[in-house]
């Protein structure tokens, strides 16, 4: 007993150090290439290390700093002396040295955007198998996000956090229950550097939780030309309690989840100003950081003399936020007194009431009963919010559109801007080469060039299918291993572990089907007709197979379930050699499929997917997708570049739906895609499957990525938001103030505004082209008619009653009449044949105000 309590006391006084590897002098850049995550989208630099040793790079998840760190010196050596080796060493070094020194497109053409800072906050970021703090769709758009922005030159920086356990590794059972393995890692084998301070002293901040304070530390990981920086909160300064926060990604303990949050947030800001860094804009990447808005207030109060509605002014005009969930029930919400046991004291320190700070994420702000949700606190405090689709923000106008109560639905100030991918990243090997030959480099630097991808159609159709072909047969070889090793560790029988490599055929349609496994996305909608697909499947002259991979949530018992189903199909012997499913889906995982499956398959319960981006991978490698009418598919299908699952219909009755959709599979498959497919010249290739192909990457390429879309978000929202903060930061923010003095004064007199009476000269029909005239007397008592906007709100009359398609027409100023009235008129326009109708309404107006029709102030009449 007394040696185990002197051993646990030398165990607690262990002092740590780091040892790295002693690279031969010629190899010395290896350590700083391996540090910066640039070559995960140049795989020349990646085969820097994976010739060092292939299987050791295979063991250690393709993590260069781990594997340096493992590898033999001798083998090192040996390195050094071959000339081979060295020769593609010096290009691959050359290359990044000069792409960190070279400027980028923002600096070469966006003058205004120099000595700008964007900040990027995320809850996750997916950059690499080998940094897994990423679970899903949100991380990868997020990392792909941050290398589109080195590409193009930005001035951002990304922040997050790091789990020292990861998101989890996933393992299934015999029975095909999901098991949740929670590997914990070691950051030093990460690419990623602490930061230090002048003293050496790892650099901490500090973040107040209700009386208590956590500390945390930062690391930086170097993406390209910007930076990322992680926060850590497993240090020997924190309590247990507090050194979990970044254990797990996700934690659904409410009360580890917003710790999580107000470290993301309020500890990221903090960050960022230790580091020597005052962002210019704040982008919240979907919800879970908003609480930077409350710190980003507070420096302001503090640094600038303001007020809280001062500062939370010029917060807010430079604030952007990104939307990601069409469902109310993936936004997080929080208790009130939860909110108020952790942001009292930021409150106190404010000089606010926690009832103010509470109101900022109520919906209703009166109603003191109602949760704290992050999005609506990211929705008040962001000039610029967007969806990730064009019907995503059609859907989350209708979603948020209670905080806005008096605004017709089509004037929420939410926009969108679709989501991408960064191509260099997803391109498979075979297919960048094949493009390399014959659009030239174009492909890689211009990405969002239509032009460059019009060349796709000098690819000769026999080389393009041979690239398919390949990636295809890789595919399979890579499937038959890993169900090897599945079989292997769930203590399978050697003829089960043999038999695996009869599995998949290498020249069959091969359709993939990977996401996370949440029930809306309907994972076994396949199997609502087990005979029709066997059928389908084992069809001799046309056989057809599925890959399935995905996760469950650790807590989501329901897609747990539905995960459990599938793999109980994959089991029936009538389908178990064609339809399989891949555990612990990663970006790893990922790239293999979207690199070698003919159809990515998506069908999502419609308008649940906010976007979606698996499909966009698949399709740049020459994959053709087939998926329901949701996310970003009914902006990019044209009916020639993939296919449509059902034709948009929604259906009261799910189990209807779900007949209807699956029956829209089956059908699609018999009678399309599986013919097409099979129907070869005497070259044995599918000249009509190729044409296919080539449309769909002319049509979806030069759209859906993210360099177009960086640049979408940098010309609508990062630009004018550095000008604006520009503006609102002249004269010691005197902007700032008088818009507030403003926004005081008319918050006092708006509940006089009234309407009093609407005149018009309209018929009971009228012919388009037609106008009619609207007079409106309007009380504005202590307001002048300058600041207000009268106007005409005209439409169609939807079936429920609404104006649908609204458009406004400006009333001009008439004449004053007694007791603070006023008389404006119009002309209204008759554009479209119809049932039309018109309202009219009073809004604010003002040179520097948002026009975001702020709560109660519109009036209608």
């Amino acid at each position: 007993m007394t040696q185990e309590l002197v051993h646990q006391v030398d165990m607690n006084n262990i002092r740590s150090f780091v040892v790295v590897p002693s690279l031969p002098a010629p190899l010395e850049k290896l350590r700083e290439l391996s540090q910066n995550v640039w070559w995960t989208w140049h795989p020349a630099a990646a085969d820097l290390y994976r010739r060092l040793d292939l299987d050791l790079w295979e063991r250690v998840g393709h993590n260069p700093v781990a594997l340096l760190s493992t590898i033999s010196q001798r083998r090192l050596e040996q390195a050094a002396r071959d000339s081979a080796y060295m020769a593609q060493y010096s290009r691959v070094i050359d290359a990044f040295a000069m792409y960190v020194r070279s400027a980028g497109w923002c600096q070469e053409t966006q003058p205004d955007a120099a000595g700008g800072t964007i900040a990027y906050f995320s809850a996750e970021f997916g950059l690499h198998e080998c940094l897994p703090i990423y679970s899903g769709g949100l991380g990868v758009l997020a990392g792909d996000h941050l290398k589109s922005a080195s590409d193009l030159g930005l001035p951002l920086v990304g922040v997050g956090l790091i789990y020292r356990h990861g998101y989890f590794t996933q393992q299934i059972t015999d029975d095909g229950w999901q098991r949740d393995v929670f590997p914990t890692y070691d950051f030093h084998q990460w690419p990623g550097t602490l930061m230090r301070g002048a003293d050496g002293a790892a650099v901490h901040i500090r973040v107040p939780l209700g009386r208590e304070t956590l500390v945390a530390q930062v690391f930086r990981v170097d993406v390209g030309r910007v930076q990322l920086y992680l926060l850590d909160a497993d240090v020997p300064e924190n309590p247990p309690e507090f050194r979990a926060v970044t254990s797990r990604l996700y934690d659904s303990d409410h009360d580890v989840r917003i710790r999580q949050e107000i470290l993301l947030g309020i500890g990221g800001y903090r960050a960022l100003e230790r580091i020597g860094l005052e962002p210019t804009v704040c982008h919240m990447n979907e919800g879970h950081s908003a609480f930077l808005a409350l710190e980003r207030i507070r420096q302001f109060m503090a640094r600038h003399r303001l007020n809280f509605q001062e500062a939370r002014e010029a917060v807010f005009s430079s604030g952007v936020f990104t939307t990601h969930t069409p469902v109310p029930a993936g936004i997080d919400m929080f208790a009130p007194k939860l909110v108020e046991h952790y942001l009292s004291g930021i409150a106190d320190e404010m000089g606010v009431s926690m009832s103010e700070i509470l109101a900022l994420g109520r919906e209703d702000p009166a109603r003191q009963e109602q949760p704290f949700c992050m999005a609506i606190l990211a929705l008040r405090n962001a000039y610029h919010v967007n969806g990730v689709s064009e019907l995503h923000g059609d859907v989350s106008r209708g979603m948020w559109r209670t905080c806005w109560p008096n605004l017709p639905k089509e004037e929420v100030p939410i926009t969108h801007v679709t989501n991408g991918i960064h191509t260099r990243t997803w391109l498979g090997r075979r297919m960048s080469e094949l493009l390399d030959h014959y659009l030239g480099p174009g492909w890689e630097t211009e990405p969002d060039n239509p032009e460059v991808w019009q060349r796709v159609d000098d690819i000769p159709d026999a080389e393009l299918w041979r690239a398919k072909e390949r990636l295809r047969e890789r595919l399979v070889a890579t499937v038959r291993r890993r169900m090897r090793e599945q079989l292997r560790r769930r203590g399978a029988p050697p003829s089960d572990i043999e038999a695996a490599d009869g599995l998949l055929d290498p020249h069959a349609l091969t359709i993939g089907f990977a996401r996370r496994f949440a029930p809306y996305k309907r994972a076994a909608l396949l199997f609502r007709n087990p005979a029709r697909l066997a059928a389908i499947i084992n069809q001799e002259q046309r056989p057809v197979q599925f890959i399935f991979a995905g996760k469950a949530h650790p807590n989501d018992s329901a897609g747990k379930e539905l995960l459990k189903q599938i793999f109980a199909h994959c089991q029936r012997p009538e389908l178990h050699k064609r339809v399989l499913f891949l555990e612990n889906y990663d970006m790893n995982l990922a790239r293999e499929l979207v690199h070698g499956v003919d159809v990515w398959m998506n069908n999502p319960l419609r308008l649940h997917e906010a976007s979606g981006t698996s499909g966009m991978k698949a399709v740049a490698n020459g994959a053709l997708h087939m998926s329901c009418l949701d996310g970003w598919w009914p902006e990019a299908y044209d009916g020639k570049n993939g296919w449509a699952i059902g034709e948009g219909h929604l259906y009261d009755d799910p189990a209807y739906q779900d007949y209807v959709d699956s029956e829209s599979i089956y059908n699609l498959l018999e009678r399309e895609i599986a013919p097409l497919f099979y129907d070869r010249n005497e070259d044995n290739v599918p000249r009509s499957w190729i044409a296919r192909i080539k449309h769909s990457l002319r049509t979806i390429c030069p759209v859906y990525n993210t360099h177009r879309m960086v640049r979408e978000y940098f010309n609508k929202m990062y630009l004018p938001s550095i000008r604006r903060a520009r503006k609102m930061a002249e004269s010691d923010f005197a902007p700032v103030r008088s818009l507030t003095t403003w926004k005081h004064h008319l918050s006092e007199a708006w509940p006089a505004v009234r309407i009093e009476s609407v005149d018009a000269k309209v018929g009971p029909e009228m012919r388009v082209g037609d106008s009619f005239p609207v007079w409106a007397r309007v009380h504005l008592g202590a307001l002048r008619p300058d600041e207000v906007a009268v106007e005409v709100y005209h439409g169609t009359i939807a079936p429920s009653g609404d104006i649908g398609e609204g458009r406004k027409v400006r009333m001009r100023y008439a004449r004053h009449e007694s007791n603070g009235s006023h008389v404006f008129e119009a002309d209204v326009p008759c554009e479209a044949s119809g049932r039309r109708g018109y309202a009219v309404r009073v809004v604010p107006r003002s040179d520097e105000f948002a026009m975001r029709h702020e709560d109660g102030w519109i009036v209608w009449g």
